[in-house]
């Protein structure tokens, strides 16, 4: 039965890293990182709230199709609303698929410090993801924590694991046990 593996988390909770090595494990499992969908397009930028909108539609079109050929989609989204996560346990029930939510947590102000810590990257998502967090409205990655963890109270599926800094073995592991 393919799954669908809804791994969420504060942004450098280490969801990109985890989800491409599980996707490894799994072939020919679709690592389906919906922020790197958007980036690719265009015109991202002068819009993101309609371009994150319309990637996220395009994502659940990719995973029915991924689901139907009887694969599993893997996707690393930090989410503070429910109706993403909504949608693709929709999609899993309606394909006869298995749902898993997968948190990875931490503390908010262990959020906040790899948060800054990323500041220099020159991975294209860690620079795109530091120009949302620029913007004049974005909120603090710590109250950012809280409204996903709060939103997750919602959903009494989810399962929590401990994203360990400096440890993608240990928190592979774990992430692995729970997402048989």
């Amino acid at each position: 039965m393919p799954t669908v593996l809804f791994l969420t988390g504060a942004p450098v909770s280490g969801k990109s890293t985890l989800a491409r090595l599980l996707v490894e494990e799994r072939p020919p499992a679709l690592l389906l990182d919906i922020d790197a969908l958007r980036d690719q397009l265009g015109g991202w930028r002068a819009d993101p709230g309609a371009a994150g909108e319309h990637a996220r539609r395009l994502a659940l079109v990719l995973s029915g199709e991924q689901l139907r050929q009887d694969a599993d989609v893997v996707v690393p989204q930090f989410v503070r609303r429910p109706e993403l996560i909504e949608q693709f346990r929709d999609l899993a029930t309606a394909t006869g698929s298995r749902f898993v939510l997968v948190a990875l947590v931490s503390s908010p102000e262990e959020a906040a410090a790899r948060f800054r810590a990323r500041s220099g990257s020159k991975d294209p998502l860690h620079r795109n993801a530091a120009f949302l967090q620029d913007s004049a409205d974005a909120k603090p990655v710590e109250e950012l924590y809280a409204d996903m963890l709060s939103m997750l109270a919602g959903f009494p599926e989810a399962i929590y694991v401990e994203s360990v800094p400096g440890d993608i073995e240990g928190t592979l592991a774990s992430l692995r046990e729970v997402a048989r």
